[in-house]
């Protein structure tokens, strides 16, 4: 199969769910910077009720809550993810970047608690995905599990010992803050930092900086203004472009490089890549693999596998599902 064609999706995976928890009561409510959903269980298997651009707060809410005044039922569990920061232990929203400020301080929680009667739980989007990959996706049959954003960000979302890990102020997994190089390309605020690497935007920007130190025309896979997108560059390695090449071999170093600190500090035995890396797995695999077996402790490497995402597209309605789950566990229910 050509890596850089589009892969077909696959068929939505059979829901399942702790002994005493009804799927047919739980709604998902993911809230994205370009979109939003309403989602539910169907005959086992995950259904989008809507979809919808992310527009301003208050029409886009009014539309996400009349598909769930259509499936609400007494006792529902409401799943809310949406990307931080978050105060998740009061279920408020409170500055997500890519967000409009109309959702800014907004108590998600408390209005739809007030509007259906629902028990609601808000988690953000790396943790809400983390907890769907390892229900049913990739993650599956796994105690300890790491999930990895992979896309305009990167953060990640820890399973250990079979559980959700969120911190003491819900912050843990924001690995795209550390630092890798004393300088490099910026990402989570830092030069150098993992997301300046490794995110979708951050490997755009670091084509940008290795073209400008270089010197000479741009390539064609980047505009006159110097700007690129990672798919751009991945068609471009997969067509043989050289440059394009150096750009994803040196991502794939410093993911490498990454994944080596977070093996030897959890130990996981699988780490779950979701993003653009399904695509463009076999650019970064050989140097990745190469730094891994530099960096990582070879025992904790040899536990490990390192996989992609499989729910693609819907993961982060998936991710909505399974903060609803979440929310019905006895942990939750105190």
């Amino acid at each position: 199969m050509n890596p850089s064609a589009p892969i077909p999706p696959t068929e939505p995976p059979v829901l399942s769910a702790p002994a005493g928890i009804d799927l047919s009561k739980v709604i998902g409510f993911d809230i994205g910077g370009t979109k939003c959903a309403v989602s539910r269980v169907k005959n086992g298997r995950l259904e989008e009720m809507l979809r919808i651009p992310t527009g301003e707060f208050a029409p886009t809410f009014a539309t996400l809550c009349e598909a769930v005044a259509r499936i609400v039922k007494p006792d529902t569990l409401l799943g809310i993810s949406c990307g931080g920061p978050l105060d998740a232990q009061r279920g408020i929203i409170l500055s997500p970047p890519n967000l409009s400020p109309s959702w800014h301080g907004v108590a998600i929680c408390e209005r739809l608690t007030e509007r259906f009667g629902a028990r609601a739980l808000l988690i953000n989007d790396a943790n809400a995905c983390a907890l769907a990959e390892w229900r049913f996706g990739a993650g599956r049959g796994c105690r300890h599990m790491i999930f990895l954003t992979s896309g305009t960000g990167m953060g990640a979302g820890l399973i250990l010992n079979g559980q959700l890990y969120e911190g003491a102020t819900g912050d843990a997994g924001e690995v795209g803050h550390l630092r890798l190089a004393p300088d490099g390309p910026v990402g989570f605020g830092k030069a150098g930092s993992f997301e300046g690497f490794c995110s979708g935007g951050g490997i755009a920007r670091l084509a940008a900086r290795i073209v400008s130190d270089r010197g000479g025309p741009s390539p064609a896979w980047m505009d006159d203004d110097g700007q690129t997108t990672t798919r751009q560059i991945a068609e471009a390695a997969h067509r043989g472009d050289a440059l394009a090449l150096e750009v994803m071999q040196t991502a794939g170093t410093k993911l490498g490089e990454a994944l080596a600190l977070l093996i030897d500090t959890y130990n996981p035995e699988r780490i779950v890549i979701g993003g653009f890396y399904r695509h463009c797995e076999d650019l970064f695999a050989a140097p990745m693999r190469a730094a891994l077996a530099r960096e990582a402790l070879p025992h904790a490497l040899a536990a490990c596998q390192i996989v992609p995402a499989e729910l693609g597209a819907t993961i982060g309605s998936h991710g909505a599902l399974a903060v609803a789950i979440h929310a019905s566990l006895p942990a939750r229910m105190s």
